[in-house]
């Protein structure tokens, strides 16, 4: 979150609308491929426009999206910040230009999204030139309905670039009071601000800061416009930046008074306006500072103005300082009088908040406490104060781990030097140490279920089982005759068995069909046997249906012996056997349209076979002749097929290759 005016003024200027378009224009022009031909591959023409299609369309939202981040959201900024804006710029207005650009930007990225689906299937280069061209043309119309936002964002950024740098949290000194009085005169006293001061009211019309060192301390002293004792509602810009920083800075306020009413306004009118914006003061210190002593003093002053005065001196918190901006007689004692003031206004709050109880809470200091008389004095373990000081020319003295590895690396017979992490263990038996440790499983010890006498068992166990399987104990048992009980037992068994495979195997088939095309139930192809068995099962007599398919079959032998005679043995096309059966016989019967059926009679006959997928003469004709004006333009192109994807030269190496002479190339 920006914290100073100071942060904002990084702002980059805002381009016209005109000169955004072109920008952009021009990028997309300088970043994106030049060079199209009508014969490259309709893909490589549609991707050559939808690039420049999203191209543009990103560079918009790049460049609209830095407006948008750039200036600042009024809502996350300090209050001050966020009421000076308001104040300067009116709140409403400047959300409005922001959502305006914003709104922009959203329909920019529409219109490319649309007009990039259009590309998708255009057919020729010029149609996706068009396309291209609405797309940024639309585009471009966007961007110049925003031309007002734009001009009134680039004079929002040049303004807030000019305002001074007011850090709200710092240590602060605000200066307030009727126009004239010495404010600005003061603030150039005692910083190193170059204020305008003139012998007229409102010279100031906007916030000034100067900067001061007190105690080794950065300060910032802020010079605001005069204010006129009226309501709120009718206050101008000017006074409503004093009132701004009054409410939202935390600093110490220097009211200042003239009581020599040279600044044009009467010492009671002073006391109004002091009465008025009092409210502003509230958890801030207040320094009445009266200025111009050099003229009148707090004492030469009347009785009724000195009533006046000392209504507002009733308020125990307000401190009273006389000094002369002119004399420069008392500016100092007014400064160190309010950064006093201020500094110790800072601390008592701090005291006051939660920062100084978390901060003891985390600092315990313990005293302790004696619990009788007895004197405890320092132990010192026995093996502490005999242990012999390490000395490595000592012949006798310990060996270090170091020491031993060593040894092990000048000797590489003795293998690889690995520590013993067990030597040092403090167990009640010292042949402990190196026991084998216990593989514990799920809370058990694994060695507690291992028989030591196990191979001796089984091998007297596999002794055994010879034993009986040599007197014929298990040959006995397979040829024992099962009773009709367990044989009905098993035979349910096995019936379940099948079902319960039957069962899965539908399963394992509705998984592995469930993503391809399944045939409707009214559409599926039954056979008549099929037909007939399920009506038997439902209990319906098909002998009807039978009958009726025989004399079907009878008729349709019939018919083939007729054509068959009237062919002779040269005929055409043969439909290879009359192995015709009552499921074919009903289907031509009932599902089969007439032409078709008349069709079919003209392939037996030898007139004509139809290829496949083509039902009618006429549909046949039809596609021929598509089929001929599909072939025109690749033969006009001398294609080979409509895989034929050469490109021709369009610019011939001898025009173009070669050494050039000096005269003219007219013939070329």
């Amino acid at each position: 979150m920006a914290s100073t005016i100071h942060s904002l003024s990084g702002i980059a200027p805002v381009p016209t609308s005109s000169e955004f378009i072109d920008v952009v224009l021009n990028s997309t022009m300088r970043k994106t491929p030049t060079v199209i031909h009508k014969n490259f591959k309709i893909s490589r023409i549609r991707n050559f426009y939808m690039r420049k299609v999203k191209f543009t369309q990103d560079t918009f939202d790049e460049k609209i999206g830095r407006i948008l981040t750039e200036f600042p959201i009024l809502d996350n900024l300090h209050p001050f910040l966020s009421s000076l804006l308001n104040v300067l710029y009116d709140k409403n207005h400047y959300k409005l230009a922001l959502g305006q650009i914003s709104t922009a930007r959203h329909l920019i990225s529409q219109v490319a999204k649309d007009y990039v689906r259009l590309l998708k299937f255009g057919d020729s280069l010029y149609r996706c030139k068009q396309l291209k061209k609405a797309a940024l043309g639309r585009m471009a119309t966007i961007m110049r309905r925003q031309k007002d936002p734009l001009a009134y964002l680039e004079q929002v950024r040049q303004h807030i670039s000019r305002l001074p740098s007011i850090d709200p949290n710092t240590r602060t000194l605000i200066i307030c009071g009727y126009p004239n009085v010495g404010k600005s005169s003061f603030v150039n006293k005692v910083t190193r601000a170059d204020v305008d001061v003139q012998p007229y009211a409102f010279t100031t019309k906007s916030l000034f800061v100067g900067h001061m060192d007190y105690k080794y301390l950065r300060w910032q002293v802020v010079d605001t416009p005069g204010v006129l004792d009226h309501p709120l509602e009718e206050m101008n810009t000017i006074e409503m930046q004093s009132i701004t920083a009054l409410a939202h800075l935390r600093a110490a306020v220097l009211y200042f008074m003239d009581l020599s009413e040279q600044c044009g306004y009467t010492i009671e009118a002073q006391c109004k306006l002091f009465h008025s914006i009092k409210p502003l003061f509230a958890n801030k210190p207040v320094v009445l500072v009266i200025n111009k002593i050099d003229i009148v003093r707090l004492e030469d002053i009347s009785p009724e103005n000195r009533a006046f005065v000392d209504t507002i001196l009733e308020d125990k918190t307000v401190t009273v300082v006389q000094a002369s901006t002119y004399s420069e007689d008392g500016v100092m004692d007014v400064r160190n009088k309010s950064c006093e003031l201020l500094l110790a206004h800072r601390v008592e709050q701090k005291l006051r908040g939660h920062r100084i109880e978390s901060v003891a809470n985390k600092i315990h200091v313990a005293m302790p406490q004696k619990r009788d008389d007895v004197e405890r004095t320092p132990f010192i373990p026995d093996a502490v104060k005999t242990r012999v000081k390490y000395d490595p020319e000592d012949p006798n003295r310990r060996k270090l781990e170091k020491e031993k590895e060593q040894e092990i690396g000048l000797n590489p017979w003795l293998g690889i030097y690995t520590q013993d992490l067990r030597r040092d263990w403090q167990l009640a038996d010292d042949s402990w140490k190196y026991d084998i440790q216990p593989e514990i499983v799920n809370g058990k010890n694994v060695a507690d279920f291992i028989d030591p006498d196990i191979a001796e068992k089984l091998e007297a166990l596999e002794r055994e089982e010879e034993q009986l399987e040599a007197q014929g104990f298990y040959a006995s048992e397979e040829e024992e005759m099962l009773d009709s009980e367990e044989e009905e037992f098993l035979d349910a068994a096995s019936q379940i068995r099948k079902k319960k495979a039957v069962l899965k195997k539908m399963s394992q088939d509705k998984n592995t069909l469930q993503n391809r095309p399944l045939i409707p139930r009214k559409k599926r192809h039954v056979t008549l046997s099929e037909f007939t068995h399920g009506m038997r099962e439902h209990g319906h007599d098909p002998a009807v249906l039978e009958k009726r398919a025989s004399r079907l079959v009878e008729a349709k032998k019939a018919a083939w012996e007729a054509a068959e005679a009237e062919r002779g043995s040269d005929g055409g096309a043969s439909d290879g056997g009359m192995d015709v059966d009552g499921d074919e016989a009903m289907e031509e019967e009932e599902e089969a349209p007439k032409g078709r059926r008349a069709l079919r009679a003209a392939a037996r006959s030898g007139k004509g076979a139809l290829p496949a997928g083509i039902t009618t003469s006429e549909q046949l004709d039809k596609a021929h002749t598509l089929r001929m004006f599909a072939q025109r333009e690749p033969n006009r192109l001398a294609k080979a097929s409509e895989s034929d994807r050469h490109v021709p030269i369009t610019r011939p190496k001898w025009m173009l290759a070669g050494k050039r002479k000096a005269g003219k190339t007219q013939r070329r």
